[in-house]
């Protein structure tokens, strides 16, 4: 395992972080899930990913249960706050009531007194930023949070959020987009914005909810057990379910091999090799897959295989910068 900074932080990750997400949300059972973050430990992952609406708050207990006996300081835990995880009206958003209570239920859920990384999971426009800003270095003086970031914030929002907390003490360090061979939305205006702020990307999604992996095939039926056969999953996978999307992900599958890779691994090493990124998230739902993508760490693509890449995906590529804050068209649902 290699480690990388966030940033201009201090804060050294794993370029491979384990996230529990959707692995956890229904697809696969708590046991199964303590296992494959076992042996994310067992292969050099330090960094975990989770946050209060991930199953309900089930997935922050289920990776304190895994990390339970872990030497607290070897490892970094990273978790988020902002979506509804109740239906009252303070059960959401980054207001100070919701951000220090979450912080509190967060951090008794992990088992742990603090978290390494806290962050705003979207940006609240219903709430003054200053007010975000200041609930999150309150929480940083308190000891419960020692960084803080953001996830799928616009350039225009981190620059506003990063300029507050910076003039509070706790610059922001981390954005969280979702980031891969296809879907490159933030390369335009996040990323460039985030490294002239000091600020690194810890990027989800980095074989694109498993279609990179190769495991869909153009005119086949999704194998049993994978997102695409869930309800839940089908909300985010399907984007990428078209035959033309899949067939042409069927081309990388030559180029993986001639740099002795699986498609899997080659899409990590992909997402790792771009300036600005500390950070890989990946889920699995068996052990052996993390083994697997936790090999694409310190892999480097040479610069014809990666023209190679970009001349096969082309015109499929998403890089429209205002696709940044659409992400799965989450926030509706509770923003009025």
């Amino acid at each position: 395992m290699e480690f990388r900074r966030v940033g201009a932080s201090g804060l050294r990750i794993s370029e491979i972080v384990f996230g529990n997400w959707l692995t956890l949300d229904g697809q696969i059972d708590q046991d199964a899930q303590v296992d494959c973050i076992r042996a994310a430990l067992d292969s050099g992952i330090t960094t975990y990913d989770t946050a209060d609406i991930y199953s309900g708050g089930l997935a922050e207990q289920v990776l304190g249960r895994a990390l339970k006996g872990v030497r607290r300081s070897s490892v970094e835990i990273a978790t988020k706050v902002c979506l509804p995880v109740g239906t009252g009206p303070n059960d959401k958003g980054l207001s100070r009531k919701h951000i220090m209570e979450s912080c509190n239920n967060s951090l008794r859920r992990l088992g742990t007194d603090y978290v390494d990384l806290y962050q705003a999971h979207r940006f609240d426009a219903d709430t003054p930023l200053e007010e975000s800003m200041k609930a999150f270095a309150d929480l940083v003086r308190q000891g419960k949070v020692l960084y803080v970031g953001v996830s799928e914030w616009t350039a225009e929002q981190i620059e506003r959020g990063h300029t507050l907390a910076t003039e509070m003490g706790v610059p922001l360090i981390s954005n969280q987009p979702q980031y891969s061979i296809l879907w490159r939305v933030i390369e335009a205006e996040v990323n460039p914005t985030s490294r002239r702020l000091g600020m690194g990307q810890i990027v989800f999604s980095p074989v694109a909810q498993g279609v990179l992996t190769g495991k869909y095939q153009p005119g086949g039926s999704a194998p049993e057990g994978s997102r695409a056969t869930d309800a839940r999953g089908t909300r985010f996978v399907g984007r990428y379910m078209s035959d033309t999307v899949l067939e042409r992900v069927q081309r990388l599958r030559p180029l993986a091999e001639e740099a002795s890779l699986t498609m899997a691994q080659l899409a990590v090493a992909w997402v790792l090799q771009n300036p600005g990124v500390a950070g890989a998230i990946i889920g699995a739902s068996r052990p052996e897959q993390v083994a697997e993508n936790t090999a694409a760490a310190g892999v480097r693509l040479p610069a014809d295989l990666l023209k190679r890449i970009d001349d096969t995906l082309d015109d499929l590529i998403e890089r429209d910068p205002a696709k940044t804050a659409d992400l799965f068209n989450v926030m509706p649902t509770w923003r009025r």
